[in-house]
């Protein structure tokens, strides 16, 4: 039985290694031909054009914009959902709610991106304020939906976190003459700090390696713009759409989609490692 448990915890190394050696040599061979700092750098992406032009600047840019549009979503109303089932609704609503907010992560992300679309960018466009209205495609339309789709993992994940708080806590706070806004914002939060933490962490993870929302209504334009109104190309987009072309296995083209695979898991990386010391600084250990 053991040696079962000890071979599913091995499978996930296993895989991670396996990605990592599939990444790695394509990468370097890109390297040998495109210089490192000009791909990190450079602010014009065209690696399927002629002349190439392989500065990914562009493209992480786009993949920042739809992000940071998706947490302004998925952060604030997912917190909020996450407080009022742990310190607010009762039993009989929790447990009828908490199902029907998870049943979100289940829709295919397809459907999501045709959502954005064919509903949400409309209305992105007649409520635009400023200046003139937004295309069909749009990095905003795109990074609403994802912030809805992420919205499950940051309620469903920080609610466990507030659910293990200890109730000792929340009736010393009310003890000492707390309201029930003051123990959830002053007692419970802070105590499950470390948790709400890595639902975040994880969801913006999950908002950044998206592909299809953002491959049907972001657009595929590379563009160097913090304007949301604007059509963009995210790094997922772009691996998606250079991966099912017809590109010449071997070619220079052809190892962006390893260059830019690398780059956007390191990024995940590191974001999954300030995650691990944030929540190694703020835990909690009750006894």
């Amino acid at each position: 039985m053991i040696g079962a448990l000890f071979c599913c915890a091995a499978l996930s190394v296993a895989v991670t290694v396996g990605i990592v050696l599939s990444l790695i040599p394509p990468t370097l061979e890109f390297f040998t031909e495109v210089d490192i700092f000009a791909f990190l750098t450079g602010t014009d992406w065209a690696p399927l054009f002629v002349p190439a032009k392989f500065g990914v600047l562009p493209i992480v840019m786009g993949t920042i914009v739809v992000t940071i549009c998706a947490i302004s979503v998925a952060v604030p109303f997912g917190l909020g959902t996450a407080i009022y089932l742990s310190e607010y609704a009762r039993p009989r609503v929790r447990k009828l709610l908490k199902p029907l907010i998870e049943l979100l992560a289940g829709i295919p992300t397809v459907i999501y991106g045709y959502f954005a679309l064919k509903f949400i960018s409309p209305f992105v466009q007649n409520l635009w304020p400023f200046g003139d209205s937004p295309g069909v495609f749009n990095a905003l339309s795109a990074g609403l939906v994802m912030g809805i789709m992420i919205l499950p993992m940051v309620a469903s994940l920080s609610e466990d976190a507030l659910s293990a708080v200890p109730h000792g806590l929340r009736e010393g706070a009310y003890a000492l003459g707390s309201s029930k806004f003051e123990v959830s914002t002053r007692v419970s939060v802070p105590a499950a700090l470390s948790g709400i933490v890595a639902a975040f962490v994880l969801s913006v993870s999950r908002a950044v390696g998206e592909t299809m929302i953002v491959l049907i209504a972001a657009g595929g334009t590379p563009n160097m713009s913090l304007n949301p109104g604007e059509a963009m190309q995210t790094m997922t987009a772009f691996i998606a759409a250079a991966g099912t072309g017809d590109l010449p296995q071997g070619s220079t083209g052809y190892k962006t989609i390893f260059a830019v695979g690398s780059l956007l898991f390191v990024a995940t990386f590191m974001m999954n490692v300030f995650s691990n010391r944030i929540v190694r600084k703020y835990r909690e250990v009750y006894e």
